[in-house]
């Protein structure tokens, strides 16, 4: 990666002693708010911008922009082939640092050394022109790249297959669906053989299948000893695809490390979100016990975003009563964990197993203790269904959400995904000969 009329890029040399695919010192990034980007323009947009500039500049000579800094002192150095994961709040600078890696802004201040050619997927079709068929989109984003034509030829019938266009491969692109933009920019960046690859959210668009195979195609491009950096809110992707990950705060890295470790730390987050609890106000029932909290525990009672499939979960339900002398006897609780749109994947209730009696003050928590959560990986949402001698007195929907990560619930066989539903259940095959029953 070459830009000699930058002093914040350095192409260093690919050489076998330099383990780093990448090195970041000091990155800093500012932007003046309302300030627009500072791309590539068309013609036609320059020539606008010309013509307002007078109007704009009227009245605001002397007034100077607010700034922030998107990036603020980035140090970072991410080894060849290994997958590497960002992750963060929206507007934590995960983004803004993809982009100045991948040389579409420049820093303010620091410098990084990109030591490979680099692919990018950054956002749907970036690089494509919308004039252009898929199959000369294809080619130009190669050529883009540094690829031969020779090269560019060998992998085109994977690129349209993996994108599932061929019959609208010689149609420009600007009668896609975002859904076919996605996929043949995926493919193209995925199968163009970079030796860094650059991914931005492209597993929050697009079908489960398709986020599927680009899960299996990131996996097999981390296994050929490329590099992969990627953004995702997705934390099962992430605990799945990744070596290691940086947490990104503020324009800042605040930990790097393991992905579970790094995961865990991001998601326990969430217990301030779970503090807001009793103050939302949009809930059902007649309020006499009221839910103020609620916390998911790991086997060790250490409050956790995420849980692998088969190991011990807690959910630890905190409530408010004005009820005096109140027992839990009068008390029936119901947690439902719903998927993504909603629909119930399982209930854990006290109507179900009971619960011991006892007194109960004004403040209380019921503790429900999953001894081998045997769910596959999804984020799934908790509802609380509350009642208090059969009237219906809290009932909140996704009061808190609980990440589930690929585990060992069976015994580290092979990968269960969320095709194939969502409660996993012990069982086993025996083989029987000599029978034909």
């Amino acid at each position: 990666m070459t830009l000699e009329t930058s002093p914040h890029f350095e192409s260093a040399p690919s050489a076998a002693d330099d383990a780093a695919a990448i090195v970041v010192r000091g990155l800093r990034k500012r932007y003046a708010l309302g300030e627009r980007s500072a791309g590539y323009r068309t013609l036609r947009e320059a020539l606008v911008s010309a013509a307002q500039w007078p109007v704009r500049s009227l009245g605001r000579r002397s007034a100077p922009r607010p700034e922030i800094w998107a990036l603020d002192g980035i140090d970072l150095e991410i080894r060849r082939g290994e997958v590497f994961g960002l992750i963060g709040s929206n507007g934590a600078g995960k983004s803004t640092l993809l982009k100045v890696l991948s040389r579409i802004t420049e820093p303010t201040e620091g410098r990084a050394e990109i030591h490979g050619r680099v692919g990018t997927l950054l956002e749907v079709g970036t690089g494509f022109h919308p004039e252009l068929t898929g199959r000369e989109n294809i080619f130009l984003s190669g050529a883009i790249l540094g690829m031969r034509r020779g090269e560019l030829a060998e992998n085109f019938d994977a690129i349209v297959a993996f994108a599932e266009v061929e019959e609208f491969i010689d149609t420009p692109v600007k009668h896609y669906s975002s859904g076919m933009y996605l996929r043949l920019a995926f493919a193209v960046a995925a199968h163009l053989e970079p030796e860094i690859l650059m991914v931005d959210e492209v597993l929050a668009v697009g079908d489960a299948a398709f986020q599927r195979k680009c899960l299996g195609k990131m996996e097999e491009i981390g296994t050929s000893g490329r590099t992969v950096v990627f953004v995702s809110h997705d934390m099962t992707a992430m605990s799945r695809l990744a070596n290691r990950v940086a947490l990104v705060e503020r324009g800042r890295i605040e930990t790097i490390g393991p992905p579970d470790e790094v995961i865990g730390h991001y998601l326990s987050r969430r217990e301030t979100e779970t503090d807001r609890l009793a103050e939302r106000t949009d809930r059902l029932g007649d309020g006499v016990l009221k839910t103020v909290r609620l916390e998911t525990l790991d086997g060790d009672d250490k409050a956790v975003g995420f849980v692998r499939s088969g190991d011990p979960l807690t959910l630890r339900v905190s409530f408010e009563t004005s009820v005096q002398k109140l027992r839990a006897e009068d008390v029936v609780l119901d947690l439902r964990l719903t998927d993504a749109m909603g629909h119930p994947a399982v209930t854990f209730s006290t109507r179900f197993v009971g619960i011991d009696d006892a007194a109960l003050g004004d403040r209380f928590a019921l503790r429900c203790e999953i001894p081998g959560f045997n769910m596959a990986e999804e984020t799934y949402g908790i509802d609380v269904w509350l009642n208090y001698r059969g009237g219906l007195s809290d009932f909140v929907v996704r009061a808190a959400e609980v990440q589930v990560v690929p585990g060992s619930f069976f015994d580290g066989a092979a990968p269960v995904k969320r095709k194939h539903g969502a409660a996993l259940l012990e069982h086993r095959f025996a083989a029987e000969t000599g029978s034909n029953r």
